[in-house]
């Protein structure tokens, strides 16, 4: 019970005083007695850590000392029942921070408050030090990270707040396609940060609460069951319950697009996740992701789409994009499809291709319809964020930062208007 305590104030002193201040995790003074391993296996994400970059990110955010002293913390634990509630602990920090951060609420560094890949970075860094920790008892290192990984994306922090307001529920995504560029950023994410608990005015002039998460880009955290933990508490009823659900993710370049149409498959092969694995789909032959319950092969979006694309076109336009790609009944070969899908057709790809955005709108839509059927739901795809500067070495730059920072504006905007009341 007081190393409960203490990783509570631990975690509330982190979230409210890094960079600034920081005091000590209990036990740090035994760090010396911990073991860790360097030459521990690291998974294909960790080990871009190797580029400096990556650090200089964590650095320029005052997220440094959640790096720095989480290996004492760990050391920290005597116990396999102490390191869960540890691992919870410092996650919900993380995310706090985060989220502090992104709204303007934490000072530190000189990257945009706004900015995403902090987050991301700092996160998988602290993933490496519990790869490498050694404690002198056996403990599920997988669950143990999930349990972290759950905390330090909103999923343990998550419940609506304030009563008689209109609760607005949202996702979105790390960044990805790192191998391409390891500077890129996540608008999706982005957004997710900085609106997560706040109270917006919607487009009929009535109040709402955003609650968000940020979801990885692995196919194996998909396949067990991360979107339906996210989802699931805020669609099962109650006075927790949300009124409208938004999955986002980054989409095409220049446009918004609020999706039509969310398809069952995976179909993105050759294009990996963040950790180099494939979804074992292509066009030619989609597949149906493990776990994945009953459902349709194809859902169709019930957020009021023509509230957005009829009033929000600035500086981005809004389309509602109707287009699929099915095996019709009784073919073999992918069809593309600018009007929706036919009756009896496999899908392919939604309107969203066949990758994880896909499927994070099937499979909360999914479970929408089985918990919530009367909720609106969909997804909605930003633009593509550009404007890194032609230096590698440049982390930022002032059209990346405007551009960043209209897009999230503008998914504000929409859900502004896809939330008001019917």
């Amino acid at each position: 019970m007081n190393l409960l305590r203490r990783t509570a104030s631990l975690a509330a002193l982190l979230a409210t005083f890094l960079p600034l201040t920081v005091t000590a995790p209990a036990h740090a003074a035994d760090a010396s007695a911990c073991r860790t391993t360097p030459s521990a296996p690291l998974d294909t994400e960790q080990a871009r850590l190797a580029d400096a970059r990556t650090t200089a990110l964590v650095e320029r955010a005052g997220f440094g000392d959640f790096v720095r002293r989480f290996p004492a913390a760990l050391c920290s634990v005597r116990t396999p029942a102490e390191a869960g509630p540890l691992l919870d602990s410092w996650g919900e920090a993380l995310w706090q921070s985060a989220v502090r951060r992104a709204q303007g609420q934490r000072p530190g560094g000189d990257l945009p408050a706004g900015d995403d890949r902090p987050l991301y970075w700092t996160r998988l860094a602290m993933t490496t030090a519990l790869a490498r920790w050694e404690p002198g008892f056996p403990v599920d290192r997988p669950a143990l990270r999930a349990r972290f990984e759950d905390a330090s994306r909103g999923l343990a922090d998550n419940a609506f707040q304030t009563p008689g307001v209109r609760r607005v529920f949202i996702s979105g995504f790390d960044p990805f396609g790192l191998d391409a560029e390891l500077r890129r950023a996540n608008p999706s994410g982005s957004a997710a940060l900085q609106l997560n608990g706040r109270r917006i005015t919607l487009a009929d002039g009535s109040r709402a609460e955003v609650r968000a998460v940020v979801l990885p880009v692995r196919y194996a955290d998909f396949d067990a069951g991360i979107v339906e933990r996210a989802f699931a508490p805020r669609l099962a009823g109650g006075p927790g319950a949300a009124d409208v659900i938004t999955t986002i993710s980054q989409g095409y370049p220049g446009i918004f697009t609020l999706e039509a149409w969310a398809g069952r498959a995976r179909s993105a092969d050759p294009y990996p996740d963040n950790t180099g694995s494939l979804s074992g789909g292509t066009r030619e032959h989609p597949v149906t992701a493990p776990g994945m319950g009953p459902g349709p092969e194809f859902i169709r979006t019930t957020l009021p789409t023509d509230a957005a694309t009829g009033s929000v076109q600035s500086p981005y336009p809004v389309l509602l994009n109707t287009s699929v790609t099915e095996i019709p009944a009784g073919a073999t070969g992918p069809v593309d499809r600018e009007d929706g899908p036919t009756p009896g057709s496999r899908a392919v790809e939604g309107g969203g291709g066949g990758y994880l955005s896909n499927e994070v709108a099937y499979r909360s839509n999914r479970l929408r319809g089985e918990l919530a059927p009367r909720l609106p739901g969909g997804h909605l795809h930003t633009p593509v964020l550009t404007g890194l500067p032609a230096d590698p070495g440049l982390l930022t730059g002032p059209e990346f930062e405007r551009n960043e920072t209209a897009i999230t504006a503008e998914v504000r905007a929409v859900l502004e208007h896809t939330a008001a009341r019917p």
